[in-house]
């Protein structure tokens, strides 16, 4: 089988080809690491994925049940209101093997819907308090800051009203957001609120997923949910787990999938509200060492080797597919999981460099691993790799020798953006070379393109539109106010989102605020910053207005979207480039039917441009140029050119006006 899968790959990247002793050796790896994990009795991996059913606290029979996996301690008790917070042998955890796992059993009136627990563990030489690992709600005391695990068992447990939803079949318009910081008012915002205020703005600007980030409970707000606590707890900061089960459920009565950020890359260093030293122990669910600390997210790093490990890490994906009905998962931090090095100040210029001693065979096994039992359990699943590498096979499905996720994130175009914006004026981009990277992908492997994500949007940086305007950002954005930089920073930033989206893998995304051009970077409170939440919020207002421009980058962006969704853009992947010349800043191509012209020039508009084109009749749609999107409405909308024949063959020819800095799309009719 391995060698089946092997040859499916090389078929599908030949110059793999020197490689292949290394890609069978790690299929095999992968093989064996299944079998292993079944070895035990389960049937598939979905019924291994079945840690967050045993361990943890349920109420069965007429009792409560608790265990825990904690093989270096001595002794457990459960503490908590129940008990006074005291250690009492009443409440002592019984071990029921080698293993490590242990449970207590209770009758139904010890604990009732709100009460508040954890756990004191000992271990030879000392002990401490901690937060049970598959803990499913987790509350911090407003005053003393203090977790605690909460009991989460209502009278009447929340109500599915969306049965039969199913993900988008095409292509993936993805909308990052963050549930915290979705309201403009300076506070934690919540799922509530979201669902009723935000959801109905992403369904009406034409995405069809919503990607949620910082779902997982994390003991400070300002990392972005990515120093993740208590794998098992949807972030208790924005509301319930019923809101959260309601957000989902809102989202696919409006047709949009959703998605979360999955953090298995690494885990907060907190040892009372995390997993770090749960056990007494560096090494029970971590490397032991400096291999088990990442020295530059300052959190600990998952030993994927251990079954016990991928028990749990397995689990974690079917619950949140369970419990609340997610559609899949974008994995975080995929290129920290992949490489001892983390990938930090690695270039990955050779394909040697995917292939030595430097990438982690079982963090290589367990994604792999991963994908398969997703696509078990519900087929229609999403999985999304943010991984920087590039590592070969990583979006080719299992079966075809690749480690299984649906897509991957194309993160060299933001990052290209970013260098073009910052360090070279436009008068002097590369066509050539834009075209090149907006196009530069794998073989065989779907992308998600973008602009921007929320990594181009934090403190330290500035968002695109801001270093496409600068100051004038803040005092020259009303529609009767014409300022240069300002004309100059709408025109680009909507060629730039524009041929991002129409050279797109087969997804696009968008980060919360964007498509509007929310001027200002991303802030968590912090000591930095006074604890303020003032850049910690989306300005909805400055969207809203129609007497301001971000009301029409808003309008362009829904135009745009909405495009690409009647035409199923990124279900196509017939992209032609037509014609790109350098001097005059044009790049011309063609996808589903439509020709994309774009003119980037700061000074010249092109009159009668004449470029090979297929025969036939083609209609303006879209011209970024309409007074409607801030432009300068240079063109009559709707109109229509017939191609002339070139060089008296059979080529022929369109012959167009292009303004700059402006972009048209046209229908080809006939």
């Amino acid at each position: 089988m391995s060698t089946d899968k092997s040859t499916r790959l090389l078929a599908i990247d030949p110059y793999l080809q020197p490689y292949e002793p290394i890609i069978r050796r790690r299929l095999a790896k992968v093989a064996a690491t299944r079998q292993r994990l079944l070895a035990g009795g389960p049937r598939s991996l979905g019924d291994f994925a079945a840690g967050h059913l045993f361990y943890g606290l349920h109420f069965l029979e007429d009792e409560w049940v608790f265990r825990e996996w904690a093989p270096n301690a001595s002794e457990i008790y459960l503490l908590g209101e129940l008990n006074h917070w005291r250690v009492d042998a009443a409440f002592a955890l019984q071990r029921l093997n080698e293993r490590g796992d242990w449970e207590l059993r209770l009758p139904a009136a010890a604990l009732g819907h709100g009460s508040l627990y954890r756990l004191h563990l000992r271990w030879p030489g000392g002990g401490g308090d901690r937060l049970p690992a598959y803990a499913r709600r987790v509350v911090q005391d407003p005053e003393t800051l203090i977790f605690n695990a909460q009991v989460w068992q209502p009278e009447r447990p929340y109500e599915w009203r969306q049965e039969e939803f199913r993900p988008p079949d095409g292509g993936l318009l993805i909308y990052e957001a963050h549930v915290g910081m979705a309201q403009e008012e300076a506070r934690i915002g919540t799922y509530r609120e979201f669902s009723r205020r935000i959801l109905p703005r992403i369904a009406a600007a034409g995405y069809n997923t919503v990607q949620l980030m910082a779902v997982q409970e994390h003991p400070y707000y300002g990392s972005f949910g990515y120093h993740v606590a208590n794998f098992f707890a949807a972030s208790s900061r924005f509301g319930t787990p019923d809101d959260l089960k309601e957000l989902v459920d809102t989202a696919h009565g409006l047709g949009l999938a959703v998605v979360m950020d999955l953090v298995h890359s690494h885990a907060v260093r907190n040892e009372i509200e995390g997993l770090s030293r749960f056990d007494g122990t560096e090494y029970q669910y971590f490397h032991a060492g400096p291999r088990g600390y990442h020295q530059a997210w300052d959190s600990r790093c998952f030993d994927y080797g251990k079954p016990e490990v991928l028990h749990f890490l397995l689990s974690n994906c079917r619950f949140w597919l369970d419990e609340y009905r997610f559609d899949g998962f974008r994995f975080d931090g995929v290129t920290s999981m992949l490489y001892d090095h983390h990938g930090l100040g690695r270039a990955f210029t050779s394909y040697d460099d995917y292939f030595d001693d430097h990438l982690d065979e079982d963090a290589l096994a367990y994604l792999t691993l991963a994908n398969q039992m997703i696509h078990e359990v519900k087929p229609t699943a999403i999985t999304m790799a943010e991984e920087v590498s590039g590592l070969p096979g990583l979006a080719v499905a299992v079966d075809d020798g690749g480690v299984g996720f649906d897509y991957r994130y194309a993160m060299g175009v933001p990052d290209y953006w970013i260098k073009l914006t910052k360090e070279t004026p436009d008068e002097q981009w590369p066509m050539g070379h834009l075209w090149h990277e907006l196009n530069n992908r794998r073989p065989g492997e779907k992308s998600i393109s973008y602009a921007e994500s929320h990594d181009q949007a934090l403190v330290g940086d500035q968002t695109l539109i801001f270093r496409l305007i600068g100051a004038a950002i803040y005092n020259h954005m009303r529609v009767d106010d014409p300022h240069l930089a300002v004309d100059r920073g709408i025109a680009l930033r909507k060629l730039i989102y524009l041929i991002t989206l129409a050279t797109a893998g087969h997804g696009y995304l968008n980060f919360m605020g964007n498509e509007f051009g929310h001027p200002e970077w991303i802030d968590f409170p912090r000591e930095g910053n006074n604890w303020s939440y003032h850049y910690a919020r989306r300005q909805w207002r400055l969207r809203d207005d129609p007497a301001l421009r971000y009301h029409q980058l808003a309008a362009f962006d829904q135009e745009m979207i909405r495009l690409a969704g009647k035409f199923y853009l990124l279900e196509r992947q017939d992209i032609q480039l037509l014609h790109e010349h350098n001097d005059d800043k044009v790049i011309i191509f063609r996808r589903a039917g439509l020709l994309f012209a774009f003119n980037f020039h700061p000074r010249i508009s092109h009159n009668h441009y004449r470029f090979p084109a297929p025969p036939g009749r083609y209609r303006l749609i879209l011209d970024s140029d309409r007074a409607a999107f801030g432009g300068h409405q240079r063109l009559p909308a709707a109109e229509e050119h017939l191609t002339l024949p070139a060089g008296g063959g059979r080529n022929h020819c369109l012959s167009l006006y292009l303004p700059t800095r402006t972009a048209l799309v046209f229908r080809h009719l006939a």
